[in-house]
């Protein structure tokens, strides 16, 4: 077998044993964990990584290396075959310049839906209750400060876009508010797996939907999905939560909605910017903010490695990922 080397980018917190384990199908690792683009790059160029057949990296080694773009992907080993991605979205990846390039990307959506869908949820409820005015006064010590009655989940329609592993896993959950769950997807699901949700096109999802959750990749056609021309098309005082990717959404526009009142409230854990928040959301008193934790368990950080290094052992061994990501995937099913 020729030489089948592994790269970790950036730091392992759960499963340092198991990366150390790859070294019995791999010929060799090696390891970046600190840096930055240029420094990463010029080691790129001297052919450190040459030999390097699959690497692991994360949302989190970004800084180190920047996105994997084609500047990037360029001066990367020739020998690389295989990226596995620690993240469900991989929006800091290309993943069309490495389908060009002949490699091959995995992601972890299946280790991430529960703990993502448990705070849709909580940002939800949040949000249908407009919980951070009364959280905020009772933290600066007026009790109820400016007390306003919420609503209900149960009856509400719960519209979902994107009815992948975390919109099914929300779906389960709202079911048991007694919400109606209705969806769009780029196609419809095969009846036995939409578990009683009805599928409907994405102009009668907006105009129907109580609570709008966002559950989708964001890509060049999803970038700012939502805005102004589809807030307009809500009802009245929806209420909006994006668990998935903060550029989604146009930000600008969620702040003219909220404050207009279109938006009743939002409950979101990402941003366009991230870690910047638009100033006028921090101005809002009917948003729930979190700073992207919705994957930030103890369980799931731990699951989220353990699969990027079962993909990467999957690569070096049988030159196949368990979880590719849908481009690739279904574009190699055609």
């Amino acid at each position: 077998m020729p030489e089948r080397a592994a790269l970790l980018i950036g730091k392992l917190v759960h499963t340092r044993k198991e990366w150390e384990s790859i070294s019995q199908v791999a010929s060799k690792l090696h390891e970046y964990p600190e840096g930055d683009r240029a420094d990463f790059i010029k080691k790129c160029k001297a052919g450190e990584f040459d030999g390097v057949f699959a690497l692991y990296r994360s949302n989190d080694s970004n800084p180190l290396t920047g996105d994997f773009n084609d500047e990037l992907l360029e001066v990367l080993p020739k020998s690389l075959k295989f990226i596995c991605h620690n993240g469900a979205g991989y929006n800091n990846i290309d993943v069309t310049a490495c389908s060009k390039r002949g490699i091959q990307v995995s992601s972890t959506p299946i280790a991430v839906n529960d703990a993502t869908a448990d705070v849709a949820i909580f940002l939800m409820l949040g949000a249908l209750r407009n919980i951070h005015q009364s959280y905020s006064a009772v933290r600066g010590g007026k009790w109820r400060g400016k007390f306003a009655l919420g609503h209900d989940p149960k009856n509400k329609t719960l519209g979902i876009l994107g009815m992948g592993g975390i919109g099914s896993a929300v779906a389960t959950r709202a079911k048991a508010f007694g919400m109606k769950i209705q969806y769009h997807n780029r196609r419809q699901l095969p009846s036995s797996e939409e578990n009683g949700a009805t599928y409907v096109t994405f102009e009668e999802l907006l105009k129907t939907s109580d609570v709008l959750s966002l559950n989708l990749a964001l890509n060049p056609k999803t970038k700012h999905i939502i805005g102004k021309p589809e807030f307009d098309q809500m009802k009245d005082g929806v209420i909006i939560v994006n668990t998935a990717r903060g550029a989604l959404i146009d930000e600008a526009a969620l702040v003219d909605a909220l404050k207009s009142g279109k938006v009743w409230t939002a409950g979101l854990d990402v941003f366009e910017e991230e870690p910047e928040i638009h100033p006028g959301l921090l101005e809002c008193e009917n948003a729930v903010l979190l700073p992207h934790v919705g994957t930030a368990t103890f369980e799931t950080q731990r699951d989220m490695e353990l699969l990027v290094l079962e993909n990467l052992t999957s690569a070096i061994e049988h030159e196949k990922l368990i979880t590719q990501v849908p481009e690739q995937r279904e574009k190699a099913n055609l």
